[in-house]
């Protein structure tokens, strides 16, 4: 029944996803309490509530913070958590990534399966369930607009409204999540006034605005030389040699007195840094291998050639941690000189029985060492709930029955709202095998997967609820 009545709705469903894709709402944090996430969060948010109305759902905006939609009866309330915000679009685009175009059987565009995409399908899935089926629970869609940043909108939510019961977060893979790692940010800052007196400066670093859980694919730095201590010929044979030994993406302009270096890599998710090619990480090695055969040092660029260099795994800095969740994994997110303050922002993936504060304390003492200021900027503990819970077992078998399929649950090292509630897990809406497009550019979702998601979200909710 539930089946037949999705997908009829089909066409109805990929529109709406075209829909909100096409509202750039990559979150801002502001001071203006009208729009905290800034005006592309709030735009979204009040399209997807709207929809909900004329869905006949109940509806609340919750300060421009969040919002929730919501149907059923009864103390038990499920909950299925996901987010309306995006990650910038970045370059690499063959179509724009604010306007949703089908191809192959595919919606293109910026949040088709991050986390758009899946939140449309849990709306429709709710539809179906409310449509047909009686319940004897509430299930709400609560609607997140800060995920991709410090999950304020979540706080906010926490701080203002009842906790769902059990639920699910439909924000990443299937066939459910079982583990989601720890997920630590760690910035590492140097004086850079203290190198002003060397004949090569850096005067400029520019990353485009790289969010610190995305692999990087740009990176450009302008360096200025002093040409009475160093030859402009003798610098670029140097990087010329330098780049073709260690096979770099690096491309490089010249004036009377500047090179300006341009490093290219390949755009993943943090949680995936092996799919990525990291293009800070090729600058810093070649800088500070410019800064060594000239003999002059910059004790940040040492330490991150010798401890980080273009590993993802931390060994060389000793925190290669592995257990059931996974590899830690490590991405080079953030490398500026804002005020003359060098600084390198690094994103890691933690398994789940690693404490966050053992690695952290172990890249401090190694930072110290080379007189670098280490400091965590956020983190967020790991999820775990063991294979043979309820909740874990129950929509794992729904996966399973409507995809013929005899799949185990699986750790993750991406971060899901999954892990800011009490009985909640990540589930769907990636599949086993697909591409992980998430943060990539030419995002995209498969339409006839899209809608077999919604049938084992509906199928989920229905089991949750009666």
């Amino acid at each position: 029944m539930l089946d037949h009545y999705i997908e009829n709705l089909k066409d109805e469903i990929v529109k709406k996803i075209c829909n909100l894709v096409n509202i750039p709402s990559i979150s801002e944090e502001t001071e203006n309490p009208e729009i905290p996430f800034g005006e592309g969060c709030k735009n979204a948010l009040e399209y997807i509530l709207n929809l909900g109305e004329q869905l006949g759902f109940r509806t609340k905006n919750i300060d421009n913070y969040c919002g929730y939609i919501e149907f059923g009866k009864g103390e038990k309330l499920v909950g299925i958590i996901g987010h309306l915000d995006v990650v910038p679009s970045g370059d690499g685009w063959d179509t724009p990534p604010f306007e949703a175009n089908i191809r192959d059987g595919k919606i293109f565009g910026r949040g088709t399966i991050d986390d758009k995409g899946p939140v449309i399908s849990s709306l429709y899935a709710m539809k179906a369930v409310k449509d047909n089926l009686k319940i004897n629970s509430r299930v709400r869609l609560i609607l997140g607009l800060n995920e991709e940043k410090s999950w304020k909108c979540i706080k906010h939510y926490k701080e203002k409204e009842e906790y769902p019961t059990i639920g699910f977060s439909p924000d990443a893979d299937f066939p459910c999540i079982y583990a989601e790692k720890g997920i630590a940010t760690i910035y590492l800052k140097e004086d850079y006034t203290k190198y002003k007196c060397l004949p090569i400066k850096i005067t400029k670093i520019d990353c485009k605005n790289n969010a610190i859980n995305v692999v990087p694919k740009y990176c450009s730095v302008n360096l200025k030389l002093n040409l009475a201590e160093i030859e402009m010929g003798k610098c670029i044979k140097f990087i010329d040699d330098t780049i073709k030994e260690l096979n770099y993406d690096i491309s490089y302009t010249t004036d009377e007195e500047n090179i300006y270096l341009v490093s290219r890599g390949i755009q993943a998710h943090a949680a995936h840094p092996d799919l990525g090619k990291n293009a800070i990480s090729q600058m810093i090695i070649l800088l500070n291998r410019i800064y060594k055969h000239f003999n002059y040092k910059i004790n940040m660029l040492d330490f991150f050639d010798k401890h980080i260099g273009m590993e993802f795994n931390g060994e060389s800095l000793g925190i290669n941690f592995e257990d059931e969740s996974g590899k830690l994994t490590l991405n080079v997110g953030k490398f500026n000189n804002d005020d003359n303050l060098l600084q390198i922002g690094i994103n890691l993936r933690i398994p789940v029985n690693t404490p966050i504060l053992e690695v952290a304390n172990i890249i401090s003492e190694k930072a110290n060492a080379y007189e670098l200021e280490s400091s965590v900027a956020g983190k967020q503990e790991p999820l775990f709930i063991p294979k043979d819970n309820y909740l874990v077992k129950l929509l794992c078998n729904i996966y399973n029955k409507k995809t013929n399929s005899n799949a185990e649950p699986i750790a993750i090292g991406g971060g899901t709202y999954a892990r800011a509630f009490q009985n909640c897990i990540s589930f769907g809406a990636n599949f086993p095998g697909d591409q992980d497009m998430c943060h990539q550019a030419n995002e995209f979702v498969n339409i006839d997967k899209i809608i077999l998601a919604c049938k084992i979200y509906a199928e989920a909710i229905y089991e949750l609820a009666k």
